[in-house]
């Protein structure tokens, strides 16, 4: 009974460290500002996907003329992806659609972008997108930016 007790106790405090370090690890990446939330699909192919397959939830944070995307539900401290603003060229712009309502937050927009001739589809708020479109036009003279 005592080796149980000893067991279950041990997998607790492991469970509540690993949430504590979950929770302390996004106060990090938030800490110096210039994030927003955003669910990312990398490689889509030319012909539009509506099932909501291959989102991936994450965080955005600004770094100079630089995106850098990591996933939610991780615990490496490294972004996952990083989007460099002079290679980002939008495609297009539309709205959830079929199974992608569920798979994405509910005020979603989805923005389809080109990054080093990967096809990639960025989904955020109205608010955040705004943002991230004045970022993109907001490059240094002498920059090329392409926003649809």
């Amino acid at each position: 009974m005592v080796l149980a007790l000893t067991v279950c106790g041990i997998v607790v405090a492991l469970v509540v460290l690993g949430l504590f370090v979950f929770g302390l690890r996004r106060r990090l990446i938030q800490r110096s500002g210039g994030t927003f939330d955003c669910s990312l699909r990398w490689d889509v192919p030319e012909k539009s996907d509506t099932s909501g397959k291959g989102w991936s939830y994450g965080v955005a944070r600004y770094n100079g003329d630089r995106i850098e995307w990591y996933r939610v539900f991780s615990y490496a401290y490294r972004p996952r992806r990083i989007l460099e603003r002079s290679a980002i060229e939008v495609a297009g712009r539309r709205v959830p659609d079929g199974e992608e309502e569920l798979a994405l937050l509910s005020d979603a927009v989805i923005l389809t972008c080109l990054h080093r001739g990967t096809r990639l589809e960025l989904a955020m708020s109205e608010d955040a997108l705004t943002g991230f479109l004045a970022w993109l036009e907001a490059a240094p003279p002498g920059q090329r930016v392409n926003v649809a």
